[in-house]
């Protein structure tokens, strides 16, 4: 299972557990609150009407009951009494309490309900039993509501088998005896449609609070994978050996990245320093060696011819150590840059001919003519010094194997990038500068290795043996520029073409 996937499902069940308990514990202890509310109002409520029933209860003759008295009729008058108030979002218009009055026996002698209880028993009543025993009186019975008022709006349960009722009592007492029990009723009813409604608000916040922070989750999720892709192809980068800045990413991630980066600079440095002293060292041995004989035969009586090829050698054999050293010196600080340094846009056949002018002698010396094939007049955005490197480094390569009084073929131009030996991918149009020699050429198996360091590049039928680190420089040159450097056989000589991305194009010619 994929880690952007995992992380979703444990935010997603964290948060719908979270948001589920949540719900569940609100709507379980919403509607007992509710109640337990209503019947702390019943029970002021009850004991108020107790005290102003107590003079007429305590007048009542035995076996008789408090219909017509004054107490009765302002009761009834309550029941009747219209009301319309709105309540925050609720509206009621009807009083619901239901009043009845027991004497000492339990039995009613007032009741304001629309079909009267007077007369019957209900000591059998958990409200009456219990607080004519000096004890807390109450109770919810299922009951259909038709004798309520207002009953068809306030509905008869769901099942048709009633809705509940809730009963609070209170003692009429006089002298320190109870005298009877007034009891006030309270459809459940009546405060059902309060709770639906808080239910069903309750229900959509929670369910937009989980809807919410699942869009946190996956904006989170994303966050954090994106992150991790972003390190991962940084790793991958290094893995291939290309040179990329660390990605800039907030909080351990960036910490992480960093200390991979710095992991890697010094696995790179003692890399790099095994290898270029292995190198350095087998390619030393064979200028360090012709020194020493010419050096040791010059020690020696010998003919002035002699003196003078072994002078020269000596001589050859330096410049060549010297222009060891500095390639290397080269090679070393682009492998420490992330990309050019000053880039500026740079005209390709106008940096190609600069590099001709300081290889012209050289150029002379060996007979050797240059003919433009294509000139194009095109814009490349690099650091014009790394690019007149390259290609300087690319005309003395051709230059050292050219046979002498033969020709080099230019080409400067546009065309869409293809994947070269370094396994670049058409990224589209590129500028391109290609340069092809008619010397000895490149054995096939040889072409994979074109371009690294000190890879020998002795040609068929040549003796002159190449340390590699010129078209090492190239090629570290073309991947700072996003660039490609690719090798072709030609017939004969070797075609070896430099390609960056296009900046501008302003015109075109051909010659």
């Amino acid at each position: 299972m994929r880690l952007g996937l995992r992380l979703f499902l444990g935010f997603f069940l964290v948060a719908g557990l979270s948001a589920f308990i949540l719900l569940r514990v609100v709507l379980g202890e919403f509607k007992p609150s509710v109640r337990e509310v209503m019947e702390d109002m019943m029970v002021d409520t009850a004991n108020l009407v107790a005290e102003l029933a107590r003079d007429e209860l305590a007048a009542m003759p035995p076996g008789g009951d408090l219909t017509g008295t004054r107490f009765a009729q302002r009761v009834r008058d309550y029941a009747e009494r219209p009301v319309d108030a709105r309540i925050l979002t609720a509206r009621k218009r009807s009083l619901d309490f239901r009043i009845y009055v027991t004497d000492a026996a339990g039995r009613v002698v007032l009741d304001t309900s629309p079909i009267p209880a007077v007369g019957q028993d209900y000591s059998a009543w958990n409200d009456v039993a219990r607080t004519l025993r000096g004890e807390y009186g109450a109770r919810s019975t299922p009951e259909l509501l038709k004798p309520y008022i207002n009953a068809d709006a306030l509905g008869n349960g769901r099942d048709g088998q009633g809705s509940p009722v809730m009963y609070v009592a209170a003692p009429v007492r006089m002298d320190g005896r109870t005298i009877g029990v007034v009891t006030v009723a309270k459809p459940a009813a009546a405060v059902q449609q309060i709770i639906y409604r808080a239910e069903r608000r309750i229900w959509i916040a929670g369910l937009g609070l989980l809807a919410v922070s699942l869009a946190v989750g996956v904006a989170v999720t994303a966050w954090m994978i994106l992150t991790v892709r972003r390190l991962r192809r940084y790793a991958q980068e290094v893995q291939l050996g290309q040179r990329q800045t660390p990605p800039k990413v907030p909080g351990e991630l960036g910490d992480l990245a960093q200390a991979m980066d710095a992991m890697r600079e010094r696995l790179d440095g003692r890399e790099h320093l095994e290898h270029l002293v292995r190198a350095l060292t087998h390619e030393l041995k064979s200028p360090l060696a012709a020194l020493r004989g010419a050096g040791e035969l010059l020690q020696e009586d010998l003919p002035h011819a002699d003196r003078q090829r072994f002078a020269a050698q000596v001589v050859s054999q330096s410049e060549r150590l010297t222009e060891l050293v500095e390639r290397l010196l080269a090679l070393s600080t682009l492998e420490l840059r992330r990309g050019p340094e000053h880039p500026r846009p740079v005209a390709l056949a106008g940096a190609v001919d600069e590099a001709l002018a300081l290889l012209g002698d050289r150029l002379a010396q060996q007979g050797l003519t240059v003919r433009w094939l294509r000139r194009d007049a095109v814009e490349l955005q690099a650091d014009p010094e790394m690019l007149a490197l390259a290609i300087s480094n690319l005309l003395t390569n051709a230059i050292d194997f050219a046979p002498a009084g033969s020709e080099l073929s230019l080409q400067v131009g546009i065309a869409s990038a293809t994947g070269g030996t370094d396994g670049a991918k058409d990224h589209g149009p590129r500028a391109f500068f290609e340069l092809r020699d008619h010397g000895p050429g490149v054995p096939a198996g040889a072409f994979a290795q074109l371009g690294e360091r000190f890879f020998s590049t002795a040609r068929p039928g040549s003796l002159r043996k190449g340390s590699g680190l010129g078209l090492a420089i190239v090629r570290q040159i073309a991947g700072l520029h996003r660039g490609e450097l690719s090798f072709e056989p030609a017939q004969p000589g070797l075609r070896v073409r430099l390609a960056f991305p296009l900046f501008t194009v302003a015109s075109q010619t051909s010659s």
